[in-house]
């Protein structure tokens, strides 16, 4: 082997390095994104007293129930049968409202499936700002849930919302703070990385 193949196959293996140095450097630098559920957002006590509603409403809560009759119910409720005194003193009625958060979520990356309630569009009327909802007609044809299940999301690419009832998967930085809207208070906030449609499971 000649002295000028010896350093061409030194350059070439300085390259192949330096290739995958980089390499390896970009995927440690992609993020990892910590699968979130809804429940996951509710502090303890939060979620202890929704898990617990009054009487009136106890029969809702299992699986047979329909949103539309326990949003219903839950409205009834707090405008004709529970006083401001009732609902100030009830765990339930302030887990309803409630905005504590867990303070651990705090700057991390997550990846939560939720619908879209449009804030702000773009000159494409691309959706760049939306509440992140955990069900179909929140803050809509429903009253919104608690601001600690809901989250203000900014994403500036824009997305092309075809149907509200379209669920998406959305990625990125979520934060604890607070914004109030005239639809809702959310008690997080997310700067959304990428937003994908959700695909059911077939059973």
């Amino acid at each position: 082997m000649t002295q000028s193949m010896i350093h061409s196959f030194i350059r070439a293996i300085v390259f192949a390095s330096l290739a995958l140095a980089l390499l390896l450097g970009s995927m440690a630098q992609a993020k990892d994104y910590q699968s979130v559920e809804w429940i996951d957002l509710l502090p303890p006590e939060d979620l202890e007293a929704l898990s617990n509603p009054p009487s009136n409403l106890a029969g809702l809560t299992d699986e047979e129930a329909s949103i539309d009759d326990f949003a219903s119910s839950v409205g009834q409720a707090i405008a004709n049968s529970v006083s401001p005194f009732e609902q100030e003193q009830s765990p339930y009625y302030q887990a309803l409202s409630s905005a504590k958060v867990i303070e651990s979520f705090n700057g991390k990356d997550v990846r939560i499936p939720g619908f879209i309630v449009p804030i702000e569009f773009d000159n494409d009327q691309r959706v760049t700002e939306f509440f992140l909802v955990p069900y179909f007609g929140a803050c809509i044809h429903y009253p919104p849930p608690p601001p600690n299940q809901i989250i203000y999301t900014k994403y500036p690419k824009g997305i092309e919302l075809e149907a509200l009832y379209d669920p998406f998967w959305i990625e990125g930085k979520i934060t604890t703070s607070l914004l109030e809207n005239e639809l809702a208070t959310s008690a997080y906030a997310l700067d959304a990385d990428d937003i994908t449609i959700y695909q059911y499971e077939e059973e």
